[in-house]
Order: C-alpha cells, then sequence, then structure tokens
C-alpha cells in the first residue's frame, strides 16, 4: 500500500482553447462524436496536494479570476481526480489539494480539466506511484482532462478524449475575452441540435488547411483555418458576444471567435505587441487576458 513519499507536491496544467471544433450528430448514447485541435496556452492552475487527516479542496484565485463557482465537495474534479487515483492504486492516505486558480471558470478553456490533470499528476508524486495509466483515468474524469496531461497542440477525436500531438513549431499570441456569467454546455449543444434539426450533419473531420498551418507554423495561414461548428449556437444563446467579435476584428485582430462552447471569446493577434494593444481596445467588454500557445501540459513543479 503506497504512502506519500514526499510532504507536499505541487504541479500545473494550462488552459485549452480549440482551433477547431467539429461536431456530428449525436448517437444513442446523446454524446455527439467531435473531430477538434486543441492547443495549450499560457494561463495556468496550480494544484498543490499534501498529506491531511482527511480529504478536502481549498482555492484562491489570481487577479481577475472568479472562484465563487468553483465547488468545494465531492463533484470537483480536481478531488474526484485524486480519489480516483487512490482507489485504482491502493492509496489510503487522504490528501488536502489546493487550487491556486489562473484559469476563468465556466469559460470553456477546461479550467476543471486542468484542475483535474494537475491533480493526478501531483499525486501521482506524492505518493511514489509512477503510473503509466493516467492517460487512461483521465478519460474517466471528462473529455478534456487526457488534452490537459498532453498539453501541446493535439488532435481530438472521439467525444475529445482520443488524443494526439501535432506537429506545431509555432508560436501564437491569443486575447481572451471572459465574462462572468458562464454558458451551459449542454445548453449549448442543445441549441446546436436545434439549429441542425432535420439536416443532415457529415461525419465531423479536421481540415487539411489547419494541419498544413499548424505545421508551417503560420500565423496568418492559422487566423484563416480556425472554425467552430458551436460558435452559432453559442450566438443565439448569447446574442451579445457578436458585438465584441465584430470589435476585434475591427481592431486588427488577425481572427475572432468563441472558444469551444463559449462564452469566451478568443482573437488572434500577429504578435505579443500586437496581442497587447488587441486588450486595450477591448476592455470594456469583459475581462481581458493575453496568452500564447502552444505550452507543455501538465508537470510537477515543485516537490
Amino acid at each position: 500500500m503506497p504512502e506519500p513519499t514526499l510532504r507536499a507536491v505541487s504541479a500545473r496544467a494550462a488552459a485549452k482553447i480549440n482551433l477547431h471544433l467539429g461536431v456530428g450528430a449525436p448517437g444513442p448514447d446523446g454524446f455527439h462524436p467531435l473531430a477538434t485541435v486543441y492547443q495549450a496556452i499560457s494561463l495556468f492552475s496550480t494544484i498543490t496536494v499534501t498529506p491531511a487527516d482527511d480529504w478536502s479542496v481549498t482555492c484562491q484565485a489570481a487577479p481577475g479570476i472568479a472562484v465563487d463557482q468553483v465547488p468545494l465537495d465531492e463533484t470537483n474534479l480536481a478531488l474526484r481526480a485524486a480519489k480516483l487515483l487512490a482507489e485504482r492504486a491502493g492509496v489510503t492516505h487522504p490528501v488536502n489539494i489546493h487550487i491556486a486558480k489562473g484559469i476563468p471558470v465556466a469559460g470553456g478553456l477546461a479550467g476543471g480539466s486542468a484542475d483535474a490533470a494537475a491533480a493526478l499528476v501531483a499525486c501521482d508524486a506524492l505518493w511514489g506511484l509512477d503510473r503509466p495509466d493516467l492517460a487512461e483515468l483521465a478519460a474517466e474524469l471528462g473529455s478534456d482532462v487526457p488534452f490537459c496531461l498532453v498539453g501541446g497542440t493535439a488532435r481530438g477525436l472521439g467525444r475529445g478524449e482520443i488524443v494526439s500531438p501535432l506537429p506545431d513549431p509555432g508560436r501564437y499570441d491569443w486575447v481572451l475575452l471572459t465574462f462572468g456569467e458562464g454558458l451551459s454546455t449542454p445548453e449549448v449543444y442543445g441549441e446546436h441540435d436545434a439549429i441542425y434539426d432535420g439536416l443532415a450533419r457529415p461525419e465531423p473531420d479536421l481540415p487539411d488547411a489547419l494541419i498544413d498551418a499548424l505545421a508551417a507554423g503560420s500565423v496568418t495561414d492559422l487566423a484563416a483555418a480556425l472554425s467552430n461548428d458551436l460558435q452559432e449556437a453559442s450566438l443565439s444563446l448569447r446574442p451579445a458576444l457578436a458585438s465584441p467579435l465584430r470589435a476585434g476584428i475591427d481592431a486588427g485582430a488577425l481572427a475572432a471567435l468563441v472558444s469551444g462552447s463559449g462564452p469566451t471569446c478568443l482573437f488572434l493577434a500577429r504578435d505579443a505587441d500586437h496581442a497587447a494593444s488587441l486588450a486595450a481596445e477591448l476592455t470594456s467588454y469583459g475581462e481581458v487576458l493575453t496568452a500564447h500557445g502552444p505550452v507543455a501540459g501538465a508537470m510537477v513543479v515543485e516537490s
């Protein structure tokens, strides 16, 4: 029965954005087949796990990040991740999980999934497990958790949990516009289905132009290839998103789109200086952040 080998371990994981999100018709189980391209960007949450008498979660936020929607009970995804790993490894030693939240909540950026990925990595190190099946455990926790382990730029198939890295030598600078009120992912998918009610939908696929743009590290080619099948549904549920998307293009963004199921809006810049000037133009619409990608997946940062 493994025991903690360290006093505490901290691991961090990055936010994700979707450079492409192709959505197919739901199957008999109600889930939609996806073909997506993920990119990890430089917004991070850090998980610190410490041996404790009982399982618990605490949370603090970076400036501008609201955490009132982060559950601190059994539904917290990082806690679920730690308990799942403990169960599979035969560990009976609880931990406190402290979340230093640097990823906006309920914004389509996989903040909870990043927490879970970092918790898996941190607990694996704390308990001295070195388990090779963390990706399998991640897939049990949620569709985005496997990518948060891998990071970089990657394709995602199935429900998004079948992840494989993509060649991507480039650097891409992003402006993110976030909002205090999230969008329900099930509602966005439901609206998407309503829009396509009675219409045939092809199996989702990855655009060749996007794969080629990433392989070349071309910012301008990437801008032309970005797409999101859920954007129409997100705009239907939150029409006000159309205004900042237009404003970003008017301010010189190379591209603007909704991230995943939203409501976070993404704007691709030419470089870091351009991202800073774009961010200044968008501050009246919501909380503005800048980030770059791709960055690495979940990793231990202190032990």
